[in-house]
Order: C-alpha cells, then structure tokens, then sequence
C-alpha cells in the first residue's frame, strides 16, 4: 500500500531497525515458510521454521525478556488452539520486540527480567497451539504495535 502526499511517499512495506540473527540452527529446519494462514494482514512477515519437536531455539538479538508463557501442551490445526501456544518476547533496542511461539512446554530456559545475548539458547521448538506440526514462528514488531510486524532485517554473516 502506498500513500502519495505531494512529493512524499509513505510506504506500509517497514523493515525492522535492528538486524537479527536466524533464531534456529537452519541443519535441522525441514522447511521454512513466510506463507500461510498465520501470515496475513499485519502477520504478514512472520517466519515459520519447521523442525523436530525439541529443537533448540536461539535469541535472535541482545535484550531483555518481557513476557514468556510455556504452560500448555495443547495444540492442533484448529483456530480453537490459538490461546494454547507457549511463547517467549524479548525486548530489543529500538524498541522492537521478537517473538517465538509455539514452545515445547515447559522449556523456556529463561525467565522474565532476563537479560540475554543473541545466539543463547532459550526453548525449545514444539507444536502448542494453532498448530499444524512441530515449528518456531518467528516474528518482529515494534513496542507498543503488538503483532503489527515488520519485515526482519537478517544479520550477515
């Protein structure tokens, strides 16, 4: 979508500030998708990674943990599941946030209030939620526009 002021051009197509880190180890991925019926409308740049249930999950940037729920182990292809995926936020400079959904229960390796460092180990991939098999949704948005994702800039390696 574009907006035309003038001379200016506003664009709804926004990249992330921060740049990130790929957030699983991509040998174990057997598919990775940015389509899908979770990836429209202002999910439109989340990232599925497909892996086996119990793969590890990597903080994707330095910050601060702000939110983790790891409590369910339901989950199933079915909108109904959508309140049953564990999750982990972490906080980041520029005031974005990323985010990991659909945990293994009871993996998270950090707490709220925690600090940690890109590339450190914080869960586990799992199939919790509206959930169609094992896999890490992975997404970026800024603080305060819950859900309104942006697309991730990806560090070079």
């Amino acid at each position: 979508m574009r907006l035309h002021l003038g001379n200016a051009c506003l664009c709804h197509h926004m990249k992330t500030k921060n740049e990130y880190q790929v957030p699983i180890d991509l040998i174990k991925v057997t598919k990775v998708d940015t389509e899908g019926v979770a990836h429209v409308g202002d999910l439109i740049y989340s990232i599925d990674y497909d892996a086996p249930e119990g793969t590890p999950i990597i903080a994707a940037k330095d910050g601060v943990v702000i939110r983790i729920k790891q409590d369910s182990d339901r989950g199933g292809d079915d909108p109904a599941f959508e309140d049953d995926g564990n999750f982990i936020e972490i906080l980041h400079e520029h005031d974005e946030i990323s985010e990991y959904e659909h945990l293994q229960c009871n993996s998270a390796l950090v707490a709220v209030g925690d600090t940690v460092k890109a590339g450190q180990e914080i869960a586990s991939v799992g199939n919790t939620g509206w959930s169609e098999c094992p896999h890490l949704h992975f997404m970026v948005y800024p603080k305060g526009e819950e859900y309104r994702t942006r697309e991730i800039r990806f560090a070079k390696k």
